[in-house]
């Protein structure tokens, strides 16, 4: 019996031999040949890196400090209190593409370093991400900008997988650590990683879990216990940058940042930066062609683009120079839009008021306010305006109506109790050209518009306004006003009247005179112009009250 048993030990250790024999010699046989394709790999690897193209100009001509960055003084100022000093914060930037966000954020960290009392370290990271491509798996497999663990079962898992050991990797939180997390379009981040990123920035570390992990296990090694026990160190600055408005930002995110806002160039603005592209692509360009290319480009990068492709125009003539007829012919081909006008018309027009709003990345704007009167029934009709949007997604939607025609209500009630309006007169107020209006503030300068029609009296023409009215008179305060200011400023007006309760905005480096006003009383007085003594002997207008001056106080006594 024992002899059949060490019969059947030695036929199987037999097998047992020949199988491994053979396995041996198929690695021996095979091993050379995945050598030699390792080494083709590394020889097409090291030919593709030697060769390299040049830089794009628009690469060519990044701002390399803070005075190459045109336009944005203030929004670097406020990124530069914000970060330079013994607690700097996390940052939220909103502003248009194109205007030196990124840049901005890479500067501002390397002054970081140098301010006193500053907790970056001469070696701080600054890791940038896209907030749109940050892939992530619902199953935590991978995550690249939170980090994820990686378990035994998964394929690759190495030497301490084949060990049952569960191993983390880190992500780009844990890579910025002690540094700056630059997230470009932070606006369009998956909630899922909104959440997470929240989460991280509360607690200044991440948080691993998995199945495989036991505490007590003898043959983990130190530091994965470390890391389960305790987390990966993430103590950065988030820096995040988007083009959306602050209200479609998670407001945990807002809470959690400063807000910072980067305005959108003006032509000028523009200009310069082409002017500059040319000359740092070593081609010569003059003002005019310049500032055809600011009339055309709505932001720095569009117009880094237009150069170079005139100047790529201009090489293939032989020539260094870049021409009017250059620039003429991208702008042909490329079938750019020419920027909303910017100056206003400086003339003294019955029924026609510059008015003040703020839309996109608060960008102010010139809007034109133009009234005419008409036989009806005492109504103000307001055109030129969304009059209803919908708000909202998946199947919920909220409907509502612009705060502009809430305005001409308040316009009506007002010019029928001062004496303006009769029961059969209309005053159609228009914007044209389909401005941005949302919100009451058009609310003053539709009045004072009105009264010009319906009086005959001519408005300044270098003078613009912005207040919301009320049924009683008053100019009630308003948002945006600095950028209204500023944008009155570009558009070649003199001087203009905001609400005295926005007295405490910054108008000191306006550049414009700031009148502030608390009535429609004052508005009119400053805006409509006398009559002249033809005029007065002209025909009468369609209605006029008995006297021009009437205060809200009077008015409440009826």
């Amino acid at each position: 019996m024992s002899w059949i048993l060490l019969l059947i030990q030695l036929t199987v250790t037999v097998i047992m031999g020949v199988y491994f024999y053979t396995q041996l010699k198929n690695l021996r046989r095979t091993a050379p040949q995945g050598r030699r394709e390792c080494a083709k790999e590394m020889e097409n690897l090291r030919r593709m890196r030697s060769i390299s193209l040049t830089e794009p100009l628009s690469e060519h001509v990044r701002p390399k400090q803070f005075s190459d960055i045109i336009g944005q003084e203030e929004g670097i100022r406020s990124l530069m209190a914000i970060l330079c000093g013994k607690n700097p914060q996390h940052v939220l930037i909103y502003g248009p593409p194109g205007v030196g966000k990124t840049c901005a954020a890479r500067l501002a960290l390397e002054a970081a370093k140098k301010s006193e009392g500053t907790p970056f370290a001469q070696n701080a990271p600054f890791i940038e991400m896209d907030a749109t491509c940050v892939r992530f798996d619902e199953r935590a497999i991978a995550d690249p900008l939170i980090g994820s663990v990686h378990d035994p079962i998964y394929q690759g898992a190495g030497p301490l997988g084949v060990q049952g050991i569960p191993q983390p990797k880190p992500g780009a939180v844990s890579r910025a650590h002690g540094g700056v997390l630059f997230l470009d379009e932070i606006g369009e981040m998956h909630p899922i990683q909104m959440n997470k990123l929240l989460k991280v920035l509360e607690d200044r570390k991440v948080r691993f879990e998995s199945a495989y992990y036991h505490p007590d296990d003898p043959g983990t090694p130190r530091y994965v216990h470390e890391i389960f026990k305790n987390g990966l160190p993430a103590d950065f600055r988030l820096i995040g940058a988007t083009t959306r408005s602050p209200e479609e930002i998670s407001p945990a995110l807002r809470s959690r940042c400063m807000e910072i806002f980067f305005r959108a160039l003006d032509s000028e603005e523009v200009a310069r930066i082409a002017q500059e592209a040319a000359e740092r692509a070593g081609f010569s360009m003059r003002k005019e062609t310049a500032a055809l290319a600011g009339q055309y480009a709505l932001c720095g990068r569009d117009a880094v683009n237009m150069v170079q492709m005139a100047s790529g125009v201009a090489q293939l003539e032989g020539r260094s120079d870049i021409r009017l007829t250059d620039m003429e012919w991208v702008i042909e081909s490329g079938h750019c839009a020419k920027r909303p006008g910017e100056r206003a018309a400086l003339e003294n027009r019955i029924g026609a008021v510059h008015g003040l709003a703020v839309h996109g990345s608060h960008q102010g704007a010139v809007m034109e306010i133009e009234a005419a009167a008409e036989q009806g029934k005492g109504r103000v009709l307001v055109t030129g305006i969304v009059e209803e949007e919908e708000l909202g997604e998946n199947g919920h939607t909220l409907r509502r109506k612009s705060m502009a025609h809430s305005s001409a209500r308040n316009v009506q009630t007002l010019l029928h109790r001062l004496g303006y309006l009769n029961a059969h007169t209309d005053v159609h107020i228009n914007f044209p050209g389909g401005m941005p209006v949302d919100g009451p503030s058009a609310g003053a300068a539709m009045a004072v518009a009105a009264v010009s029609v319906l009086t005959g009296r001519p408005v300044d023409g270098a003078s613009a306004m912005t207040g919301e009215i009320s049924v009683q008179g008053r100019v009630l305060p308003v948002g945006g006003v600095p950028a209204k200011a500023e944008a009155a400023k570009r558009a070649g007006l003199s001087r203009v009247l905001v609400p005295r309760e926005n007295a405490m905005e910054r108008f000191r480096d306006a550049g414009i005179q700031v009148i502030l006003i608390d009535s429609l009383e004052e508005a009119l007085d400053l805006m409509l112009l006398p009559l002249s003594a033809a005029e007065r002997d002209a025909d009468a207008p369609l209605s006029a009250p008995a006297s021009l001056s009437a205060s809200p106080v009077c008015m409440q006594k009826g």
